[in-house]
């Protein structure tokens, strides 16, 4: 079998306002409609006077895989700093800017690993900005040119709940120690302070009211990883630092006793499954028409003939791995989930004639494999890897005694060698992320309720874009991958147009606790007039 790529994102290229000419007809029938007067603006009992953000990359700006000025610019924060300044008492809201609209970091001239430039649409979907522009390299160095604080939008990329009251969070040092314990992103905002926390840095403001939007990483970091293991959920119980429930009545309740009649709005945790991420790849992506794969078929299903006879003589025949000729076929990943078969699979085989090398590396590959079904999810990365030959996966068979020709055969993502862990979500992952949901959005609205604090609710807003879209400002959003405008093109962050719509629905709850009208009297800002794509032309 030779290499061979047959997965591509069905991405549409003709334009990313598509998805909105349905809505142009219902524009026009408004517009002959009687004007609706709107009520004078009121503040409530409100005090904007010097507002302080708290969160992760949700909080920073963060888009398209990276931190950039622009996205930054429209941040939720940002946009609500306009509206406090511009109708209430807000004051200055400072931002800790990066350089450039190229995004990724260095350290002293070297590029930070895993800080790269932003993504870009490259026509037919997401690719590196230095794909078609070469000569794009960062200019935000951690070491050489920071800016100054204090800083109001104290999002931080990354972090976790019980980051935010970690002491040396911002401390360069700790960039570089193994494992590292510092966040290069706070690094920016520590200034003369590297040991202060988060939570510190926002008292010192002492502000009037303050947005707190933190939790997503706790279960989002599980869920990108696959749920392999390498980063798992936040416990719920625990001291704080430890377990998410303490964490989070620790940061509260250190803003409120430190900070004299604080007032503010917490954010709770969308289901992260729902997003772009991870509902971009199909489970069955394995096009038969496609010449590079389409031919092998035949082959393909002869070779399993042995081992589907082996799985339904153990009982298991719907762990029989067939492709299919007339329709697309699921990948073949890994199910840890299922009784290890490993050892009754070589037997068997070898019981049939097969030499015990071979017997035992195919009881190695799939005594835990079966096809994807509509209830895996397979990660956004996967598509640049189904198909392809791992390399690491032919080392090992190699080392297990395959010739080179039968490892590489043997080694085809998705196809020969199952998808690992980290590729797929599986149903039993998925449900501990759902419950672990759960389980903090009451934490959120029971400590929100408890302080008088307005709760923007990003689970049931996040559910909406992704069941039947949100109509606003003539446009309708969903969690569609570059067309549906409000998710960026990592898959996992929003569009500077989602950060408005974000806005708006935090605009609205402050409303609801605080008295004011932002949305009746018609100061809501204009989601449409913010951008879902920015050009790779735009560097600086």
């Amino acid at each position: 079998m030779k290499k061979f790529k047959y997965i591509t994102l069905s991405l549409l290229t003709v334009g990313f306002m598509s998805c909105e000419n349905d809505a142009l007809d219902d524009l026009r029938a408004r517009g002959q409609e009687e004007p609706v007067e709107l009520e004078a603006f009121v503040q409530g009992n409100a005090n904007f006077s010097t507002y302080v953000s708290l969160g992760n990359s949700l909080t920073a700006g963060f888009a398209d895989g990276a931190l950039y000025k622009v996205t930054q610019e429209n941040s939720t924060p940002a946009i609500l700093a306009q509206q406090f300044a511009a109708l209430g008492n807000g004051g200055a809201f400072t931002q800790p800017l990066m350089n450039d609209n190229i995004g990724g970091l260095l350290a002293g001239g070297t590029q930070v690993p895993g800080f790269n430039p932003r993504l870009v649409f490259d026509g037919s979907g997401p690719a590196p900005l230095q794909s078609l522009v070469p000569s794009a390299v960062p200019t935000t160095d951690i070491v050489l040119n920071n800016p100054s604080g204090p800083f109001n939008n104290l999002g931080v990329p990354g972090a976790k709940s019980f980051h935010l009251l970690a002491p040396g969070y911002g401390d360069l040092n700790g960039v570089f120690a193994m494992p590292p314990t510092a966040n290069p992103y706070f690094v920016r905002m520590t200034g003369t302070t590297p040991n202060a926390s988060v939570i510190e840095l926002a008292i010192a403001q002492q502000p009037s009211f303050i947005s707190l939007w933190i939790g997503n990483n706790d279960v989002l970091g599980y869920a990108l990883s696959g749920g392999d293991g390498s980063d798992p959920i936040t416990p719920l119980t625990g001291a704080p630092g430890v377990g998410f429930e303490a964490t989070y009545q620790a940061l509260v309740g250190s803003l409120v006793s430190n900070i004299s009649g604080v007032q503010g709005i917490l954010g709770n945790i969308p289901n992260v499954t729902a997003i772009p991420h991870f509902t971009t790849v199909p489970f069955a992506p394995l096009d038969p028409t496609n010449p590079s794969f389409g031919p092998l078929i035949p082959t393909l299903n002869g070779q399993f003939a042995s081992l589907n006879q082996v799985f339904t003589a153990l009982g298991v025949p719907e762990r029989s791995i067939t492709f299919n000729t007339g329709a697309a076929s699921a990948v073949v990943i890994k199910d840890e989930s299922l009784v290890d078969l490993s050892a009754q699979i070589s037997g068997a085989l070898q019981a049939g004639g097969l030499d015990a090398g071979t017997a035992a590396v195919f009881g190695f590959l799939y005594g835990q494999a079966r096809q994807a079904n509509e209830n895996d999810l397979l990660v956004l990365p996967s598509s640049s890897i189904i198909g392809q030959v791992n390399n690491s996966a032919v080392a090992t068979l190699t080392g297990l005694g395959l010739p080179i020709e039968t490892a590489g055969q043997l080694a085809v993502n998705g196809v020969t060698f199952p998808l690992e862990d980290k590729w797929v979500l599986l149903p039993s992952e998925q449900e501990d992320i759902a419950t672990a949901t759960v389980q903090f959005n009451q934490v959120i609205s029971s400590v929100a309720s408890a302080n008088g604090f307005a709760l923007f609710d990003a689970n049931a807003l996040l559910d909406q874009v992704a069941s039947t879209g949100v109509e606003t400002s003539g446009l309708i959003l969903t969690s569609n991958l570059v067309t549906g405008g409000a998710f960026s093109l990592d898959g996992v962050h929003p569009t500077s147009r989602g950060y408005a719509l974000i806005a708006n629905e935090m605009l609205k709850a402050i409303d609801i606790t605080y008295g004011s009208n932002f949305e009746a009297s018609g100061n809501l800002v204009d989601v449409s007039a913010y951008n879902t794509n920015y050009s790779p032309a735009l560097l600086q």
